[in-house]
């Protein structure tokens, strides 16, 4: 039997003497309680209201019983236990559970999912019969705190309580499992399912693909007897996020043949695999089905178009993405300032910044780096310091190693390579092999052996099977006639296992990729594209031109070097693309590493020879090649 509350201090207009039966029989309406019965928000005043409920003689369903519950959930054990009583006195039966569980359902969605835990707990504790409801509030709970140890005790209730036909249940616990790292845990519920839908195997491969684990996540996708468009567009987004954009554009090409249309996000993840690839063709039919589809106000959409575009070497189309997007985040801006420096035209980005601040978007770490890109190819070293340091003073942004290693490029570009030097010892953070790999570029152009040797050393620990690095040593030997330590390094990269990474260029020929490797002789088309570079030699020479052989780092006759000069990757691509592209037409090829000083020379010459335009992205930057001339202030 309930008993009855003390009736505490009641408020004045509720406490009046004793009246008439017929005054009394009036303040026992309904509407007498109404102000009261909605605006309890603690035990204490729950309790004044029943007080007075029972001093009326009003029937006691009139208290909310969920304003009860969400009221008493998190209170003392003898609070809790009163609300129970009041549940109990009004008879509510087994939808006493289903009023926990909207508090559940309130706690697991808000900022506060800890409370989930201790509300559950209290259940427990009171012998308060859980529902699945119950069970998958407690999981939501569990996987946004990562809390794996509650998630069992709720795996445990699932299973004694018969709850394992429920698939929701089953994929939330197979999700906490993954999330919290316990993959042997989760694979091993994910095999016992009795059934299996879309969602649990996306879960799956989703927790696989942020493990980098992609090989296993694509094997349970070749098992999927049903895929939905996540299942396709999680695949192909880890893919590109584990450096396999080849992949994911083929799955993507497969995903279209079995006839799923691609969402939003498939369009940002297939758009990232063409700018890694530089395939234009597909990136501009992905463009067009984004407009037919409506995601042109989508921001992320936008974002990648740009980058991809600027990847592809296509500056103007990246602009026009940009100049159109309705709203801009940092992201887009930055996006075009890196795109504007990559593609030579810093002063541009420069500008853009300027406006960017003037429209009060706040830059980001990102948005410096393309920054001192640029002052670096201008070689605005003044310009380039004001932006490092304003970094910190005017935007509170913590440089990272990539703005250091950016320094460094600004200050060895412009031949400074001593106050290079000292900035990477004074670094707050040590140094990686890309900052001592860019020092060493820098002594290749301005000839100095001995900062050269000692960045090598440096290199040789952090990053020692990185071939460039070796190289770029054996060419500064080779420069200074240094013949006895070209012979060392070559022996060095034999002895410690380094192999030379292979040259390869592609070009997009009517959406075909065609890849060449320095040598190759394996085209069908190779016999014409000799014929025509060997034309093409004959008016490079007329108009100045002499093969740089010292980039040939192998012992053989002058003729030879320079019959392997002519093989390179990058030269095959181009005379394949004269050959089978419209006149006038712009020409896009995409190397793996440099262009060497050779290949830069010679085509300045064939630009103005030909009348085309030759766009080549290589490991470092753009080269614009138009008229005789590149756009990149110096080749490095």
């Amino acid at each position: 039997m309930l008993s009855s509350p003390s009736l505490y201090h009641l408020p004045p207009h509720r406490t009046h003497h004793r009246r008439s039966s017929s005054s009394s029989s009036s303040n026992s309406s309904p509407d007498h309680l109404l102000p009261l019965l909605h605006t309890f928000n603690s035990p204490f005043e729950l309790k004044q209201l029943h007080a007075h409920v029972l001093k009326t003689s009003s029937p006691l369903s009139l208290i909310p019983l969920p304003r009860v519950a969400a009221v008493c959930a998190l209170s003392p054990p003898a609070t809790f236990a009163y609300a129970r009583q009041i549940f109990q006195r009004v008879d509510c039966g087994d939808s006493e559970i289903v009023l926990w569980n909207s508090c559940l359902k309130t706690f697991a969605e808000g900022d506060c999912p800890k409370d989930v835990i201790s509300l559950f707990k209290r259940l427990r504790e009171f012998d308060v019969f859980p529902d699945s409801f119950t069970l998958s509030f407690v999981l939501k709970a569990c996987l946004r705190l990562s809390d794996v140890r509650n998630g069992r005790i709720v795996h445990g209730n699932v299973e004694k309580l018969g709850f394992g036909w429920n698939l929701f249940l089953q994929n939330s616990i197979v999700h906490l499992y993954a999330k919290c790292g316990e993959m042997g845990n989760a694979r091993l519920m994910f095999d016992k399912m009795p059934h299996r839908d879309v969602v649990a195997w996306n879960i799956m491969m989703t927790q696989l693909i942020k493990r980098d684990e992609v090989e296993q996540a694509y094997g349970l996708f070749a098992e999927m007897p049903e895929r939905n468009v996540r299942s396709w567009t999680l695949m192909i987004a880890g893919f590109v996020q584990s450096g396999k954009p080849r992949e994911a554009v083929n799955l993507f090409l497969e995903m279209e043949k079995a006839g799923v249309k691609p969402n939003e996000v498939t369009v940002v993840a297939v758009l990232a695999a063409c700018a890694d690839l530089g395939d234009l063709f597909l990136g501009r039919r992905i463009h067009e089905y984004s407009n037919r589809s409506g995601f042109g106000s989508n921001v992320r959409v936008s974002n990648t178009l740009i980058d991809m575009y600027v990847k592809c070497g296509c500056l103007e189309d990246a602009r026009g993405v940009f100049d159109k997007m309705e709203e801009r985040t940092v992201v887009s801006w930055s996006a075009m300032i890196a795109g504007l420096a990559m593609h030579g035209q810093a002063e541009e980005a420069l500008k853009l910044f300027s406006t960017m601040i003037q429209v009060g978007v706040k830059p980001n770490g990102v948005t410096f780096i393309g920054l001192l890109h640029a002052c670096s190819h201008m070689g605005l070293v003044d310009q380039g310091r004001k932006f490092f340091a304003s970094m910190t003073c005017d935007h509170s942004i913590v440089p990272r190693i990539e703005h250091y290693g950016c320094m460094v490029d600004l200050l060895s570009r412009a031949g400074l390579l001593q106050e290079a030097h000292e900035f990477i010892m004074n670094m707050p953070i040590d140094p990686n092999g890309v900052v001592w790999g860019t020092l060493l570029g820098g002594c290749k152009v301005h000839k100095s052996i001995a900062l050269a040797e000692e960045a090598i050393r440096h290199l040789a620990v952090l990053d020692p099977f990185n071939d460039g690095y070796y190289v770029v040593l054996s060419n500064i030997y080779a420069e200074a006639e240094q013949w006895e330590n070209v012979a060392r390094i070559r022996k060095l990269m034999r002895e410690q296992g380094v192999k030379k990474t292979p040259g390869w260029s592609t070009i997009t020929v009517d959406g075909t990729v065609h890849e060449f490797v320095a040598g190759d002789e394996s085209h069908p088309q190779a016999v014409e594209i000799f014929r025509m570079w060997g034309n093409l030699l004959e008016k490079m020479k007329e108009n100045g031109y002499v093969p740089n052989t010292s980039v040939v780092l192998l012992d053989m006759e002058e003729g030879e070097k320079e019959k392997f000069l002519y093989r390179h990757s990058e030269k095959l691509a181009l005379v394949f693309g004269l050959m089978n592209t419209e006149p006038g037409t712009p020409i896009r090829i995409m190397k793996n590493l440099r262009v060497c000083e050779d290949c830069h020379a010679a085509f300045k010459l064939i630009s103005a020879i030909v009348g085309r335009e030759i766009v080549v992205r290589d490991r470092n930057r753009f080269h614009y090649f138009k008229d005789g001339s590149c756009s990149c202030r110096d080749y490095w």
